[in-house]
């Protein structure tokens, strides 16, 4: 099933995004590895390779806009299709924190990158197609509303970050949903999914109580390898060929939260997309 399949995986270097880029690559993916730091980067490059799979690597802070379209500018450089894109790097924040574009960071990296870095690689995914889009969103997503009067949080950015980051994850959802009615006919498919509270790096650039109470969480948590399992399902499995639009747990979809199926909401968060990303309205 993934024999040669080019696959393209953000935050690839750590947690369930390093889980993944080693399995697909187990079986047969010809697997791009993106990631900020190069030794961790060439590290997991390096491990697939050991393996006896395929694997490239390229960096980009997903945060800043301009490293998002250049990671593009490259990928389409080096292949001519795209059987798969991934978008999974995603962090918190306890501080509002303003990247170079002016934007706040959790709304840019957890959501902006996805939306932009899709964007600039739909040519060659619908020139692969059959081609799979896969979005790791969060059950965060369900306990907020998204606030379109207020989306960089200047006003309400929440105890310790965790309200800006269920709407980045509510994000996720809707712009999935969006997506996959733009892509209907494609032959390009779209969905999100919930990978578990997964023991990784998550949360631990929290400060003082907020990283101890993180720590003793992720004594309960899954572990990568169990976190992994739906992304690497939505990604291989012919059970969900042809499947779009749909928020999967566990291997199985299920409904998202009611504020996610808000088709007025999904395109007006599309729109302003597109203005924030500095992109022309698109026909897709």
């Amino acid at each position: 099933m993934m024999k040669d399949k080019v696959v393209l995986i953000t935050g690839a270097t750590n947690g369930i995004g390093r889980v993944a880029a080693l399995e697909l690559a187990k079986m047969g993916a010809r697997v791009v590895v993106v990631g900020r730091s190069h030794e961790k980067t060439e590290a997991v490059r390096q491990e697939i390779l050991a393996a006896g799979g395929y694997a490239d690597g390229l960096l980009a802070d997903l945060s800043a806009l301009d490293e998002v379209r250049r990671l593009a500018a490259e990928f389409r450089a080096r292949y001519d299709r795209l059987d798969v894109l991934l978008n999974n790097a995603g962090a918190i924040f306890a501080r509002r924190q303003i990247t170079a574009d002016g934007l706040e960071k959790t709304f840019a990296l957890n959501h902006l990158s996805y939306f932009l870095l899709t964007h600039h690689l739909l040519g060659v995914l619908k020139a692969s197609a059959p081609a799979r889009i896969v979005n790791v969103s969060s059950d965060a997503h369900r306990s907020v509303q998204m606030n379109f009067d207020d989306l960089q949080h200047e006003n309400s950015y929440g105890m310790n970050g965790f309200q800006a980051y269920g709407r980045s994850k509510l994000a996720n959802v809707l712009f999935t949903y969006e997506l996959a009615r733009r892509l209907a006919g494609t032959g390009v498919t779209a969905n999100a999914l919930h990978p578990g509270f997964v023991a990784t790096g998550f949360g631990r650039n929290m400060p003082g109580l907020m990283n101890r109470v993180m720590g003793i969480m992720h004594r309960f948590a899954l572990t990568p390898e169990q976190g992994a399992q739906t992304l690497i399902y939505l990604a291989s499995s012919p059970e969900v060929e042809g499947i779009t639009g749909k928020y999967f747990d566990k291997n199985r979809p299920v409904r998202s939260s009611p504020a996610s199926y808000d088709e007025t909401a999904q395109k007006r968060l599309w729109d302003i997309s597109e203005r924030l990303a500095g992109l022309q309205p698109a026909s897709v």
